[in-house]
Protein backbone atom coordinates (compact mmCIF):
# COMPACT_ATOMS: atom_id res chain seq x y z
CA UNK A 1 0.00 0.00 0.00
CA UNK A 2 1.32 3.13 -1.16
CA UNK A 3 1.67 6.05 1.47
CA UNK A 4 1.76 9.05 -1.22
CA UNK A 5 -0.80 11.42 -0.21
CA UNK A 6 -1.82 13.62 -3.53
CA UNK A 7 -2.48 17.34 -3.33
CA UNK A 8 -3.71 20.07 -4.99
CA UNK A 9 -2.07 22.80 -3.15
CA UNK A 10 0.08 24.20 -6.63
CA UNK A 11 -3.77 24.34 -8.22
CA UNK A 12 -5.73 25.60 -5.35
CA UNK A 13 -2.60 28.78 -5.10
CA UNK A 14 -2.58 29.74 -8.95
CA UNK A 15 -6.12 30.00 -9.13
CA UNK A 16 -6.51 32.50 -6.23
CA UNK A 17 -3.27 34.32 -7.40
CA UNK A 18 -1.09 33.09 -4.07
CA UNK A 19 2.24 32.88 -3.98
CA UNK A 20 4.13 30.37 -2.34
CA UNK A 21 5.80 33.18 0.51
CA UNK A 22 2.59 34.49 1.14
CA UNK A 23 1.05 30.85 1.81
CA UNK A 24 3.74 30.30 3.58
CA UNK A 25 3.62 33.56 5.92
CA UNK A 26 -0.39 32.78 6.44
CA UNK A 27 0.23 29.55 8.10
CA UNK A 28 3.55 30.25 9.64
CA UNK A 29 6.00 27.62 7.63
CA UNK A 30 9.10 28.26 5.65
CA UNK A 31 7.93 28.96 2.08
CA UNK A 32 10.28 26.11 0.64
CA UNK A 33 7.76 23.94 3.26
CA UNK A 34 4.63 24.65 0.37
CA UNK A 35 7.08 23.75 -2.50
CA UNK A 36 7.67 20.23 -0.48
CA UNK A 37 3.92 20.10 0.29
CA UNK A 38 3.45 20.98 -3.85
CA UNK A 39 5.90 18.20 -5.00
CA UNK A 40 4.72 15.61 -2.47
CA UNK A 41 8.29 15.50 -0.92
CA UNK A 42 6.61 16.18 2.70
CA UNK A 43 3.36 14.98 3.98
CA UNK A 44 1.64 17.41 6.50
CA UNK A 45 0.57 17.14 9.73
CA UNK A 46 -3.47 16.20 10.01
CA UNK A 47 -3.14 20.11 12.08
CA UNK A 48 -1.14 21.61 8.68
CA UNK A 49 -3.93 20.16 6.31
CA UNK A 50 -6.91 21.18 8.25
CA UNK A 51 -5.14 24.66 7.99
CA UNK A 52 -4.18 24.47 4.50
CA UNK A 53 -7.71 23.49 3.87
CA UNK A 54 -9.00 26.17 5.79
CA UNK A 55 -6.70 28.80 4.31
CA UNK A 56 -8.45 28.23 0.67
CA UNK A 57 -12.11 27.43 2.32
CA UNK A 58 -12.45 24.47 1.31
CA UNK A 59 -12.93 20.71 2.58
CA UNK A 60 -9.84 19.26 3.72
CA UNK A 61 -10.51 16.42 0.99
CA UNK A 62 -10.53 19.20 -2.03
CA UNK A 63 -6.72 19.76 -0.82
CA UNK A 64 -5.39 15.59 0.13
CA UNK A 65 -6.14 12.97 -1.08
CA UNK A 66 -4.69 9.11 -0.78
CA UNK A 67 -5.89 8.31 -4.48
CA UNK A 68 -4.43 10.64 -7.53
CA UNK A 69 -6.41 13.68 -8.35
CA UNK A 70 -8.22 13.63 -12.41
CA UNK A 71 -5.84 15.45 -14.48
CA UNK A 72 -7.41 18.79 -15.12
CA UNK A 73 -9.04 18.62 -18.79
CA UNK A 74 -9.29 14.79 -18.63
CA UNK A 75 -13.07 15.33 -18.44
CA UNK A 76 -13.88 12.74 -16.14
CA UNK A 77 -17.08 13.85 -14.03
CA UNK A 78 -17.16 17.85 -15.25
CA UNK A 79 -20.32 18.70 -17.36
CA UNK A 80 -21.39 14.76 -18.15
CA UNK A 81 -24.73 14.43 -18.13
CA UNK A 82 -26.44 10.77 -17.73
Amino acid sequence: MSETVHNRIAVLRTERGVSRRQLADALGVHYQTVGYLERGEFRPSLHLALRIAAYFEVPVEVVFSIEPFPRIGDGAGVGRST
